[in-house]
């Protein structure tokens, strides 16, 4: 069956995604969306009260996948004006930055929840997450020099987070002995590893106008699958055979109550 969706909605900036992008994000929007399934089933075969990792990982595949979904139809996007390489208009894609500002902060919630964090220090990653996809999605939309202030302001804001997930959270007290802490340092270096990408991303992309949007569509994809289900199955594989009490947290409260009345 033939691609139609740069057909039925059609680009609407001078440089824009191609068919071959289009087909692309069809096939990571499968990515996500079976992540979603085979997540789904392993939800339901833990035990109730043992799913929070679960159920955050579902929250993030589906906003992914609801992203995806956009991109590959052609949607979400939005045209500015080029600072380089051109007089033109891009494709800005503010979907993206949309499910960027819900998916970043649950992924890091997903690694941090496992350490011995306060909940100052967890609630402030978090909040440099936001400072992260907000100025660049800013910046994306800004098609002046000043781009680059907000660019700068998104790459301090991930400074911080590799500092806490690589030197402040390592250092802190794991539950039980640590039994989590090996665990925690791989997938924590891998995830910093990933992030690293990003900002590269971001400047040959919506920054200097150096790659195509379909390029860009290919990179982003492949940084958020690796970022996204990827890392999600490890981490999850990971904590199959930890015993949850560790961690300190019980879900389905409400569950556990009403089966004692």
């Amino acid at each position: 069956m033939a691609n139609d969706a740069l057909n039925l909605n059609p680009p609407n900036a001078d440089e824009h995604i191609t068919t071959h992008g289009s087909d692309w994000l069809w096939a990571a929007f499968s990515i996500f969306g079976l992540s979603f399934l085979v997540v789904l089933v392993l939800n339901f075969l833990r035990p109730r009260g043992t799913r929070l990792f679960h159920e955050l990982a579902l929250v993030i595949l589906m906003v992914a996948s609801v992203s995806y979904f956009s991109m590959a139809s052609d949607l979400g996007a939005t045209p500015i004006d080029v600072e380089f390489r051109g007089d033109g208009t891009r494709q800005i894609w503010y979907v993206r930055y949309i499910q960027w500002f819900i998916t970043f902060p649950l992924l890091l919630l997903e690694l941090l929840l496992s350490t011995g964090l306060s909940v100052s220090d967890v609630m402030t990653t978090l909040f440099m997450s936001l400072v992260l996809t907000v100025s660049w999605l800013v910046g994306s939309l800004v098609p002046s020099t000043y781009k680059w202030g907000y660019y700068t302001f998104g790459c301090a804001a991930l400074f911080y987070i590799w500092y806490v997930l690589l030197w402040l959270a390592p250092r802190t007290t794991f539950a039980a002995g640590g039994v989590f802490r090996p665990a925690y340092l791989r997938l924590a270096t891998y995830f910093c590893f990933m992030l690293i990408t990003y900002p590269i991303a971001w400047a040959c992309a919506e920054g200097g106008n150096v790659i195509s949007p379909t390029s860009e569509m290919i990179w982003y994809g492949i940084l958020d699958i690796f970022a996204g289900p990827v890392f999600l199955f490890a981490f999850l594989w990971h904590l199959k055979d930890v015993n949850y009490s560790i961690f300190g947290l019980r879900s389905g409260k409400y569950t556990d109550t009403a089966e004692k009345v």
